[in-house]
């Protein structure tokens, strides 16, 4: 994220660098040291859960069910957030070095690059599901000429262009500079003064704010809330509860794991104009980012774990996976016991010519 917690001991901008008291920001660092603390320990829940329960996603999704346009929802944004998750143990290193990046210039250029890019696929996919959801039950007419598995990989293939395309500035502006003892990754908008740093700045994140956040969240709300009435109108209240609650946990999950990112981004941008503001930003970002990466190992849990049809798919696997261990190991305990009864051939002694039982099958 080009201007999340990963930078905040100096933001994005560079102008602000050259009118900072670095050494009061230093002193305010070695104070938010909890905060990191408890960032990290985030982090790596987000890593170990994002990885077991999007891989687990990505499994039964594309080999063990029946390819569907949900399922390519459910696929490809496992995919990313799958993807996202990879590069934790890089903001992971960044935070535990005190804040220092020992990668280079252009793995800090690509990390950005495919964590934004995962970010918007990951937000746009949800969103195509919630929309396509809305879609496929209140209008079923239409949908059984138009909602393909085709059209939805083609859907699938456009939400991954525009998320490297959005994605694009963190290759241009995102820049290493050596402070200190330290080098950092942050954000260099290449201005000659402040003030065109300043509106390349508030661009970007006008940008990703309107696309990342107030767009998917408002067309997740809307099609929630058209869905539950339209459930209420047909099915009745029996239903309705049980539906409400669903659709209730994915926009509130969606928005309590973005918000916050989104609103320290906004207040970002007049941070060189407050040292107040400053000190609050070093405190909430860095949990208000990890809340963000949190998101990606929600989903599995929210979209696909709590459905019956996986969980069924999923404790079929299971149990198959029993039965072929048991079943091995119930093999070679019967091939044990037959080499030890009595006038069984040996092993080591047995000669070339002896066959050994069942070679010839």
């Amino acid at each position: 994220m080009d201007d999340s917690g990963e930078d905040y001991g100096n933001y994005s901008y560079d102008y602000y660098l050259e009118y900072g008291d670095m050494e009061e920001l230093k002193v305010d660092h070695r104070q938010k040291e909890a905060i990191h603390i408890i960032s990290v320990v985030i982090y790596v829940i987000s890593f170990v859960l994002g990885l077991i329960g999007n891989a687990t996603v990505i499994w039964v999704t594309g080999c063990k069910s029946k390819r569907t346009v949900n399922s390519v929802w459910l696929l490809n944004l496992a995919l990313a957030d799958f993807v996202f998750v990879l590069f934790l143990p890089f903001y992971i290193d960044y935070i535990l070095r005190d804040f220092h990046w020992d990668f280079g210039v252009a793995m800090c250029k690509m990390n950005s690059f495919v964590s934004v890019m995962n970010m918007y696929a990951s937000v746009l996919f949800l969103t195509a599901l919630s929309v396509d959801r809305y879609v496929s039950l209140v209008h079923q007419n239409w949908c059984r000429r138009w909602r393909t598995v085709a059209r939805a990989w083609f859907t699938s293939a456009c939400v991954w262009l525009t998320a490297a395309i959005m994605s694009c500035p963190t290759l241009i502006f995102r820049d290493t500079v050596r402070l200190h003892d330290k080098v950092i990754c942050f954000n260099n908008f290449h201005a000659q003064d402040g003030q065109s740093a300043a509106t390349r700045h508030i661009l970007l994140v006008s940008i990703r704010t309107t696309v990342g956040f107030l767009l998917p969240f408002s067309a997740i709300c809307v099609t929630g809330i058209l869905l539950t009435l339209k459930v209420n109108q047909s099915w009745g209240s029996v239903r309705l509860s049980s539906f409400t609650k669903t659709v209730s946990a994915m926009i509130l999950a969606f928005f309590l794991c973005w918000a916050p990112f989104h609103i320290f981004s906004l207040m970002e941008l007049s941070i060189h104009s407050s040292l107040y503001l400053h000190n609050v930003l070093k405190m909430g970002f860095p949990l208000a980012t990890s809340l963000g990466f949190f998101h990606s190992c929600i989903n599995p849990v929210l979209y696909v774990l709590l459905g019956k049809k996986v969980r069924t798919i999923l404790k079929r696997a299971c149990l198959d996976i029993t039965k072929s261990s048991l079943r091995e190991l119930s093999q070679s305990v019967s091939a044990t016991e037959m080499e030890s009864l009595p006038g069984a051939p040996d092993a080591e002694n047995r000669t070339p010519e002896e066959p050994v039982a069942s070679s010839t099958l």
